[in-house]
């Protein structure tokens, strides 16, 4: 076997083992608790050594802020939101009415992954101090990623002039939310199709021409 196989199925084997962790600590984080849960707990469930966690990530925060990431991005590539093909495509549509459809449905997609972690990760941060700053501390990236989009929506074709751009960043912040994706789907029991479908409506009655 050459020297370039054997580094590639090195490579393959430790990002098996990798995310291998990191489905075993959102599951026991989830159900049992971030305080409660400890990285041993996490190396049974994952099948590996307690010290392979201590290689892989150093410490137990350190493996949750890399589960949040992934979860939030959907894989393991260093791209921020603003810059992935979902966010990029949906700006760059041609009117506001097709740019809201394409911007709920990927938001819809990231809701699905992230808002069954958002209780735990709130829950840890209560519990551990040092969570919260393991993000950047100041505006939150989630309505920087919205406002973003709302400056995009507001300068397109069919979208409503008479909502400033401040509003309809609001808007999308707190109807896109995982709070109240929660709600609905968690608690109401929507699936997620229906939740898109609802968002997308309620946003294009506010902020797109009635004409």
């Amino acid at each position: 076997m050459s020297d370039v196989k054997r580094t590639n199925k090195r490579a393959q084997k430790s990002q098996e083992t990798r995310g291998r962790i990191r489905q075993a600590a959102l599951e026991l984080f989830t159900r049992d608790g971030y305080g409660a849960t400890n990285l041993q707990d996490v190396a049974d469930r994952a099948g590996v050594a307690i010290q392979t966690i201590y290689f892989v990530f150093g410490n137990k925060r350190a493996l949750l802020k890399e589960l949040v990431d992934v979860t939030i991005a959907g894989d393991e590539e260093p791209v921020a939101t603003m810059n992935r093909p979902w966010y990029t495509d949906a700006l760059a549509a041609g009117t506001a009415p097709e740019m809201l459809r394409a911007y709920v449905a990927g938001t819809t997609s990231v809701l699905e992954r992230v808002a069954p972690i958002g209780r735990m990760l709130r829950a840890a941060a209560a519990s551990d101090p040092e969570v919260g700053t393991l993000w950047p501390a100041g505006t939150d990236p989630r309505y920087v990623v919205h406002q973003h989009a709302a400056e995009a929506l507001a300068g397109k074709p069919g979208a409503n002039p008479d909502v400033p751009v401040e509003e309809v960043a609001d808007l999308l912040y707190g109807l896109l939310s995982p709070e109240l994706y929660l709600v609905f789907v968690e608690e109401r029991g929507w699936s997620a199709q229906r939740w898109q479908r609802w968002a997308g409506d309620t946003l294009h009655a506010q902020l797109c021409r009635s004409d």
